[in-house]
């Protein structure tokens, strides 16, 4: 049996005297048998006291390297196959001279294999011969190969079983971790997983990873969690609470697997970052505490800030200044600053000067994340927290985008912060370990598979538009004009770039204007509520810069940052903005170009950019004055310069008008709504279902939930196409619309509202869910322009111009609704006669039936009986008195 600690012995005690071993050994004359004599020479001729060993080719016994001579070595650790079949009779009998002469063979033997000079390995005596302890023995030294990283011999002996790899024997995750042989069984379970783990198609997932990552020279590959917990529960178990260690023997099994593929790919990336995506706990960064530092977390929110790319030092080395020695390497934290205390050469303190050429950086990004604007309760502030992006990270992302960040959640000591707050106070920052950009398609990918069937299934409703313009503020009673500009902008139209040169948004914008008490900072917050992302602000609290970016002083680096406004926030989402006319005009004429071109171009402290901002914008405002006077235009109405009303697609002008019948049906409404949500009500036990609110549309509305996940569909899922679409019909209506704005001097008319009205027909086909725009979309699209026109004129003009558009405002209207339009219209008439002819009003208003029918003919409606026996016309205080032909109204 092999014996390696014999020649161990022998070189260490005479290493000087390497020749004379050779010559004792090679005098076949001696009458000494060589084996003793070999042996005196060994105990008898050791170095003299003082003196000192000269380095030979001999080994130390004791010392660091002691553990190598316990190493197994497979190639000696057996039995020689010459003379085994010989008895221990014969080997007694040998005379000296035989002896001499299979020294002399096996010396002969040594020197052919290599081995001249040094005593065969079994000739001593070797305690594990004796050793009846064997496996213990046996897996000692598999323990100290492992330290040593030798992986090669008997694989399946040396690996851990998974039970061994759990038990952690007292030890912390982290402490487990950082230890030599479960680091190796980590690293060869996490390379086996990524040589053979296949997707449920049998496709080897990893090959075509690394395959499309090598293609563009990438140096990140990505791996998802739940694959990982899935095939390795432990290495998934471990992963989030010792990321640091755990991830760095991912990279570095990583890089083998890499390698093995593509041999020369280290010449392009000196490393290869894994990244784990799909962590399945998401935690909001204002639930941050003390038990998440240094552990894996996953957080999202939206980029608020980011510096420029910067060096930082990886691997560093240094130059003594007096010696020109290059001292190193050494290898920089996050926390603090590695130096080198005296220099080996000539034992000075410094000073040091960084070693350029040799020290090897890394790129450095510095990013602020805030809390998505949706997720933050109300009067909170949003949380913020830096995060740090490292070698291939830097520049995915900028500000204004939403991303969902996977990292180590780390702290790091901060001399300024303690001055503030007192002594043992650490800042903490994220670790970036992985970046996803929120664009298209990740709101779709929460939907589950029940919501899209459900989806699907209520699209199939042929009224579903009705229903979805009844159910947006199902609290707020009437202002159905308003609901659908709401819905319409919620949907969106498409945005369109034709050859990259000139684009054209999609996103339809809305302004409410009107008296104060009617809704409109209501409408808003509903809007917030049920849009995937929004960002709400007013214009009183707003400035220029808030509104769009800012540029500061980093107070850390001192260099200028980039620092999102609310357009920013809310790209791919709304921005609310109330109290419009509050706003300054210089501050409003800052989102002329948010608005049109959705960008923000920024040129201020030597940064020049543009950032997007492609949002819908829905603005509130009051009249000069505080009420709407229907006797002035829009434009003398309302304080607001024409190019930012032509920015908007619908106007809508909300007016507080007295009419006893409506009045009665909205404080009903408001009280009934009182009780039914009144806080104690539940408690009380209260009979809810009593309590029916009155509503001005008879559609069952949708419930808010299933609308938000419909509007989220329609808007990532559908892309309406215009190729069907009416031409010449919205070249007519456009002709007819200059005509009229040039003759009543209202609001101008431009190309931007035949735009308009082709997002409103392309938000209307993705309310049905269409692939194609109809002659409805268009037609409805025509209607809500048309009103959004005709209700921004003077009072006199009006009524004139309803009935030039009557055919393009009767679209999609019931004809009792038309029919109970025209009759109002009469019983206001008939009002203001009586109170100016008399002074005073009758409880009972009577209008004689030929006007009504009159009135009727010109929007083509001939028989009226259906009018007269509908709900509409009863809950309104109507009735017909067939013999009198009068139409009696009570008040």
């Amino acid at each position: 049996m092999a014996g390696d600690s014999s020649e161990s012995f022998h070189m260490a005690t005479s290493p000087s005297r390497p020749s004379r071993r050779g010559d004792l050994t090679s005098s076949p004359g001696r009458d000494l048998p060589p084996f003793e004599d070999e042996s005196e020479g060994l105990l008898g001729e050791g170095p003299l006291p003082g003196e000192e060993e000269e380095d030979g080719d001999g080994e130390e016994l004791i010392g660091d390297g002691m553990e190598r001579d316990y190493r197994a070595i497979p190639a000696l650790d057996q039995y020689e196959a010459e003379g085994l079949d010989l008895d221990d009779e014969d080997l007694s009998e040998l005379s000296p001279g035989a002896r001499a002469a299979a020294e002399e063979a096996m010396r002969r033997r040594d020197r052919e294999q290599g081995v001249s000079g040094r005593l065969r390995r079994g000739l001593l005596y070797d305690s594990e011969d004796e050793d009846d302890g064997r496996p213990a023995a046996r897996r000692r030294r598999l323990a100290e190969r492992a330290a040593e990283g030798v992986a090669d011999g008997d694989e399946e002996e040396m690996i851990e079983s998974i039970e061994n790899l759990e038990d952690m024997k007292g030890h912390t995750v982290r402490e487990w971790v950082s230890m030599a042989a479960p680091r190796l069984e980590i690293y060869n379970r996490f390379k086996n997983f990524l040589r053979t783990h296949v997707d449920e198609n049998g496709h080897n997932v990893f090959k075509e990873k690394i395959s499309d990552m090598c293609k563009e020279n990438k140096e990140s590959l990505v791996v998802n969690y739940e694959d990982l917990a899935a095939r390795e529960h432990v290495l998934a178990y471990f992963l989030p609470e010792a990321p640091t260690e755990m991830l760095k023997v991912f990279d570095e099994a990583a890089k083998e697997v890499v390698l093995a593929m593509y041999p020369k790919y280290d010449r392009i990336a000196h490393e290869i970052h894994v990244r784990i995506c799909s962590l399945p706990l998401v935690e909001e960064i204002r639930s941050l505490r003390q038990l998440h530092l240094n552990q894996l977390i996953r957080t999202s929110g939206v980029v608020s800030s980011c510096t420029g790319v910067l060096p930082q030092l990886g691997m560093v080395k240094y130059n003594c200044n007096k010696c020109s020695f290059v001292l190193g390497p050494f290898f920089q934290s996050q926390n603090q600053e590695v130096k080198p205390g005296s220099c080996p050469e000539c034992q000075s303190q410094g000073p040091f000067e960084i070693n350029m050429e040799e020290t090897v950086y890394q790129n450095y990004q510095r990013i602020t994340i805030q809390e998505s604007p949706g997720k933050v309760a109300a009067g909170r502030l949003p949380r913020s927290k830096d995060a740090i992006l490292l070698a291939d990270l830097v520049d995915s992302c900028k500000p204004g985008d939403e991303i969902d960040l996977t990292g180590i959640y780390h702290n790091n000591y901060d001399g300024s912060l303690n001055m503030a707050n007192g002594f043992p106070v650490f800042a903490t920052v994220i670790l970036a370990n992985h970046i996803t950009r929120r664009d298209e398609g990740v709101a779709v990918a929460e939907l589950t598979d029940e919501d899209v069937k459900a989806i699907v299934a209520l699209s199939k409703d042929e009224r579903i538009g009705e229903r979805i313009f009844a159910s947006m503020a199902p609290s707020i009673y009437g202002h159905e004009d308003i609901k659908r500009a709401l819905a319409l902008s919620l949907f969106g139209g498409e945005p369109k770039n034709p050859g990259g040169k000139h684009k054209v948004r999609g996103d339809i914008n809305v302004l409410l204007c009107g008296d104060p008490g009617t809704a409109k900072s209501q409408f808003l917050k509903y809007v917030e509520k049920v849009a995937s992302r929004a960002v709400f602000t007013t214009g009183q609290g707003a400035s220029a810069v808030g509104l769009t970016a800012y540029v500061q002083r980093h107070p850390v680096s001192r260099e200028w940052t980039l620092e999102a406004g609310a357009l920013v926030l809310a790209d791919r989402g709304v921005c609310l903005i109330d109290e419009f006319d509050k706003m300054n005009d210089a501050d409003r004429t800052s989102i002329h170009e948010a608005m049109e071109q959705q960008s923000i171009s920024i040129s201020k402290a030597g940064i020049v950019t543009s950032l997007q901002a492609r949002c819908t914008v829905i603005a509130a405002s009051n009249p000069i004055g505080g009420r709407y006077d229907p006797s002035l235009t829009f434009a003398e109405n309302v304080d607001l310069t024409e190019p930012i009303v032509s920015r908007f697609d619908v106007l809508c002008v909300v007016r507080d008008t007295v009419d006893p019948v409506q009045d009665e049906m909205l404080a009903r409404f408001v009280v009934g709504s009182h009780i039914k949500h009144h806080p104690g009500s539940k408690e009380a036990g209260v009979a809810l279902e009593e309590v029916v609110l009155p509503n001005s549309s008879d559609v069952p509305p949708i419930p808010q939930e299933l609308l938000r996940k419909y509007i989220i569909y329609a808007k990532e899922r559908v892309h309406p196409k215009l190729n069907q679409m009416d031409q010449d019909k919205v070249a007519r209506i456009y002709s007819d619309l200059r005509k009229e704005s040039m003759a009543t001097g209202s609001i101008p008319i431009t190309v931007r509202h035949i735009e308009s009205m082709i997002r409103m027909a392309e938000a209307h086909a993705k309310i049905h869910l269409r692939d194609y725009v109809l002659e409805d979309d268009v037609n409805m699209a025509i209607r809500v322009m048309l009103e959004s026109f005709i209700d921004t004129q003077k009072f006199s003009v009006m009524r004139s111009m309803r009935k030039t558009f009557a055919r393009y405002l009767a679209f999609r209207r019931d004809n009792n609704e038309l029919l109970l339009f025209i009759l109002k219209q009469l019983v206001a008439e008939q009002v203001a006669y009586q109170r100016n002819r008399y002074g005073v009003q009758n409880d009972t208003i009577e209008i004689p039936e030929k006007d009504l029918n009159d009135k009727a003919r010109q929007i083509n409606i001939h028989n009226l009986s259906a009018f007269y026996d509908s709900e509409l016309f009863r809950s309104n205080k109507f009735s017909h008195d067939g013999k009198k032909k009068l139409i009696l109204q009570q008040f």
